[in-house]
């Protein structure tokens, strides 16, 4: 007989933890190779973990609703299968072999599966160690690592040591993913303390906030109807407050002349639909032309990481998209700049098919270095949206309208009826100043001018 620990598995970057929301076995349960044993959750989708062999749940070393670190235990199955592996001191950690393991099983595809309308991966599980029931007791279970108010135990203890109060620890805006409280950041907050350029937040303070929020809490009166938010619509929900409290936003508007581009879509949608099985929109000429532009702009292809700056190898545009629910997500085209138009056309028509259909795996949402919002798809003009954490810069592409503008000839200017869009680049002005914002937009605009109506697809 042997033991097997099932780990939380690696669920793409920037993840560092989840949280079960639900054990479908329980101890004593037999359960069969890659049968589901529990699914778990990030702020990013809810995920399938099965199990790795078959056998019997010998113990469950967490209960619904822990979260649990990247690379911890979740469970030990009893097995029949002998596995020759070498067995490291239960007390250490992983060993690295393991480690580089995880990370290669962990960029395989995975299968996807639909339910409840979210957004569901099965994430494969690895074979962590075998042990002979020789003499050898297994460690007892850690307890789950339990966060207030999402802080890390490290986060913790330094506010501890240091005398930082849970009130001032709620009051940091936090540099990391999600709008995190890091190590460094309660690290400069204690240094600004001691020097005494933060004043402490008092109790009588809170209170009269408490007494203000109270008074302007929404009435419910009879017949209002009172629904929770779902799960996804609150991770949306604090993701979009984080990101307002980490980035700066400041947005520029261009108005486009997009005329060649409607001419050369109506000359062209129809041969694109018989050949290519799918509608030809206007979405991926901007996005090709985005592309473009951020490689002649990279310090717009960046993230912040504290104070330092990340510039991206790789273009990687996110597209804003709706599901069926309602909520919203960002699928992303790896690679972007080195796709043409036709590429990005099916790239687009396959993320937003596996969207509508709830089957968008964690890497088809990991990667964007710069995101672009369709909000003319909604018959919106213009728009302001919310950078996602941790790109710099979106832009939103308004509906195309017909209207008089004044064209200027070599001889004379005229007025003309023209296809004009109007272009919103939102950006990070901690990073991204107003000149490098303003003239980023202005070059997509440009582009899109210059398009070559007479180029086939």
């Amino acid at each position: 007989m042997a033991e097997y620990k099932v780990v939380m598995p690696k669920m793409g970057e920037s993840i560092i933890e989840a949280t079960i929301l639900s054990w479908h076995k329980k101890e004593g349960d037999t359960i069969a190779e890659n049968e589901i044993l529990l699914e778990v959750a990030t702020d990013k989708v809810d995920s399938d973990v099965p199990s790795p062999v078959s056998g019997t749940i010998k113990r469950i070393l967490f209960k619904p609703n822990d979260i649990i670190p990247i690379g911890e235990a979740l469970a030990i199955i009893e097995t029949d299968t002998n596995v020759s592996v070498s067995t490291p001191n239960p007390e250490t950690e992983q060993t690295e072999q393991v480690q580089k393991t995880i990370e290669n099983q962990a960029k395989e595809e995975v299968p996807i599966v639909e339910e409840k309308n979210e957004i569901k991966a099965t994430i494969p599980t690895q074979e962590v160690i075998s042990i002979e029931q020789k003499n050898i007791q297994l460690p007892k279970p850690k307890e789950a690592i339990q966060y207030s108010n999402n802080y890390s135990p490290l986060v913790l203890n330094i506010s501890k040591q240091e005398g930082i109060s849970a009130t001032e620890l709620d009051s940091i805006i936090g540099s990391g993913l999600g709008g995190r409280v890091t190590k460094e950041d309660i690290l400069a907050y204690a240094e600004q303390k001691k020097k005494g350029n933060i004043q402490t937040i008092s109790t009588s303070s809170i209170e009269k906030v408490n007494e203000v929020t109270t008074k302007i809490a929404p009435k419910i009166v009879l017949g209002d109807e009172i629904v929770e938010m779902d799960r996804m619509r609150k991770l949306i929900a604090k993701n979009m407050v984080a990101s307002k409290q980490i980035s700066a936003h400041v947005s520029s508007f261009v108005e486009v002349d997009v005329s060649k581009i409607v001419r050369w879509r109506a000359k062209n949608k129809e041969i694109f639909k018989q050949k290519y099985g799918f509608n030809l929109t206007y979405l991926p000429v901007f996005i090709e032309a985005i592309a473009q532009a951020i490689k002649e702009f990279p310090d717009i292809n960046i993230s912040v990481d504290g104070d330092n700056i990340i510039y991206k190898k790789q273009i990687n545009i996110g597209i804003a998209t709706a599901l069926p629910n309602g909520n919203l997500i960002v699928p992303v085209i790896k690679s972007t700049d080195q796709k043409n138009i036709l590429g990005i056309a099916q790239e687009i028509n396959l993320l937003a098919n596996k969207a509508r259909t709830n089957s968008l795996t964690i890497d088809d949402i990991s990667g964007g270095t710069y995101s672009v919002s369709n909000i003319g798809t909604f018959g919106n003009i213009i728009g302001t949206p919310i950078i996602p954490q941790p790109q710099v810069a979106i832009m939103a592409v308004g509906v195309v309208t017909k209207k008089p503008v004044v064209v200027e000839l070599e001889d004379e200017d005229i007025i003309a009826i023209r296809s004009m869009m109007y272009l919103s680049h939102t950006y990070d002005h901690r990073v991204v100043d107003g000149m490098l914002g303003g003239k980023f937009v202005k070059r997509v605009a440009t582009i899109l001018e210059n398009f070559d109506e007479t180029q086939a697809i």
